[in-house]
């Protein structure tokens, strides 16, 4: 499903201009959604359906549009120039984290950022993540943060790198957002996952100025993953980038969605989860989302499978120019 945006240069003007500091200081951040279906949970014809769909992995970007890993200029089809289509080393083994600041520094405090939007007449802020795209303009986040309760989002925008009200990389305005069939019709929750395309700003594309992190589809599960976000709930405030990490877990309750060990709340919502992410670069291979928690287990975080309707949802965007 496909939404026009600030289309325009006077539409996107006017939306850089609404935000200001003290409406983003200001703007609340909105909470997980929980399941609201039962017995959908993960069969293992299910688990069988998306193990038989072709993995696909795009390699991560460096600033200027190159591949993060060796140099060389990347497609954003899921290989390289020179047709490789593996995203980083292998991570390092890292600890289990709950829920700490990020203090390593690397790509990802470039690529990942906070969201900002109007959500039925009130400010709001969710989360996303700058990826390798042929747009050089695609930021991937859950359905909820573009669109919920029936209608779009308004006055979209992503904040790369912010940091304690700081905008280090200026406010990118959506274009066009993106989204599962079945968040858009029924508000699934093992289909929240969104993409928007935002414009050039003064006259540069998104991962020009940041990179882009790689990207995978219908790879394995219950893998070792890091996931980061912006959460703005107590005890957080949303002013600097979040992570946990530790492996992934199949709910076993009311959805077809990852698990992970985290006490990031709401606000970190479309923040990215990470296959292979390395502690050293801060690189890796965003694989899912923050989505939704459970009120009865708040140290538990979800976010859904990305499969083929996430991987069609990203093709869609990447292949909408930036106006």
């Amino acid at each position: 499903m496909e939404e026009e945006a600030a289309d325009t240069g006077t539409e996107q003007r006017t939306v850089r201009r609404y935000w200001t500091e003290a409406k983003m200081e200001a703007a609340q951040p909105l909470d997980a959604l929980a399941p609201r279906k039962k017995g959908v949970r993960l069969t293992g014809s299910a688990a069988a359906a998306q193990s038989a769909a072709a993995p696909a992995s795009v390699p991560p970007t460096a600033p200027g549009g190159r591949d993060a890993a060796d140099g060389r200029s990347t497609t954003g089809d899921g290989s390289t120039a020179a047709g490789r289509g593996t995203a980083t080393a292998p991570a390092r083994a890292a600890r289990a984290v709950d829920g700490s600041p990020w203090t390593r520094g690397g790509a990802v405090t470039g690529t990942a950022g906070r969201v900002f939007f109007t959500y039925q007449g009130r400010n709001a802020s969710c989360s996303g993540n700058a990826v390798t795209s042929e747009n050089r303009s695609t930021v991937i986040t859950t359905g909820h943060c573009v669109k919920m309760g029936g209608a779009f989002h308004t006055n979209w925008v992503f904040v790369p790198g912010y940091d304690g009200g700081e905008r280090p990389h200026g406010t990118w305005v959506a274009t066009t957002l993106y989204t599962t069939p079945q968040w858009n019709d029924a508000e699934d929750i093992d289909h929240d996952v969104a993409a928007a395309v935002v414009a050039p700003l003064n006259g540069r594309y998104l991962t020009d100025v940041v990179g882009g992190q790689g990207v995978a589809f219908n790879q394995a599960r219950r893998r070792q993953m890091h996931a980061f976000g912006y959460p703005a709930a107590a005890p957080y405030d949303g002013s600097e980038l979040v992570y946990c990490s530790g492996r992934a877990f199949d709910d076993f309750l009311m959805s077809r969605d990852l698990g992970l060990n985290c006490d990031m709340t709401g606000g970190s919502s479309g923040g990215p989860w990470f296959l292979d992410f390395d502690e050293a670069t801060g690189l890796g291979t965003l694989n899912s989302v923050n989505s939704f928690k459970y009120g009865f287990a708040s140290g538990w975080m979800f976010g859904p499978y990305f499969g083929v309707e996430a991987q069609a949802v990203y093709r869609a965007a990447q292949g909408t120019d930036a106006p």
